[in-house]
């Protein structure tokens, strides 16, 4: 009689089975990890993306903002006409158009329109034909001059503080 002697089969060991098993557990939790991982990756974009959103809705009034206190820069410490205030004006208007949108930032807007309406209602009026002015009505025309630089000085202040306040929307 004739004994066979039968090989096993590659791979059908124990350790082959526990080492395959193992395998499969360290590739499982990899992926669970990869998978909780890219949740918060998704997670943390969709929140950039959102703030991004809210940031853009910022950018028109923060560049009018930013025009209008370029207006004013180069209208400081010079008595000005009425037609000197169009840059202002036009700014005003356009921001006056957005600020009951604008939600948290409506004070400080509207802040900014009620100044703008000071500034330009302090226009100095057109010079008339006389030649010579008199001492009254020089000293007049400096006040009224001291009072447009003290509202230019207002209008600078809100503006700046509207420009923080969306500076701090942005950036929280």
């Amino acid at each position: 009689m004739m004994t066979s002697i039968a090989t096993p089969a590659i791979g059908t060991g124990a350790g082959t089975l526990a080492l395959s098993t193992v395998s499969a557990l360290v590739t499982g939790v990899l992926a669970t990890y990869t998978l909780l991982h890219h949740k918060q990756v998704f997670a943390w974009m969709r929140k950039i993306r959102g703030r991004d959103e809210a940031n853009a809705e910022l950018d028109k009034p923060a560049e009018w903002l930013a025009d209008l206190y370029k207006a004013q820069c180069r209208l400081a410490q010079k008595p000005c006409r009425a037609d000197d205030f169009e840059d202002i004006s036009q700014t005003g208007n356009m921001i006056k158009g957005i600020a009951d949108h604008m939600g948290a930032l409506r004070p400080e807007l509207t802040e900014v329109v009620e100044r703008v309406g000071a500034y330009v209602a302090t226009a100095l009026p057109e010079p008339g034909p006389a030649v010579r002015v008199t001492v009254p009505e020089h000293r007049a025309q400096l006040v009224r001059a001291m009072r447009q630089e003290a509202a230019r000085g207002e209008l600078a202040r809100a503006v700046i503080a509207a420009e923080q306040k969306i500076a701090a929307q942005k950036h929280g």
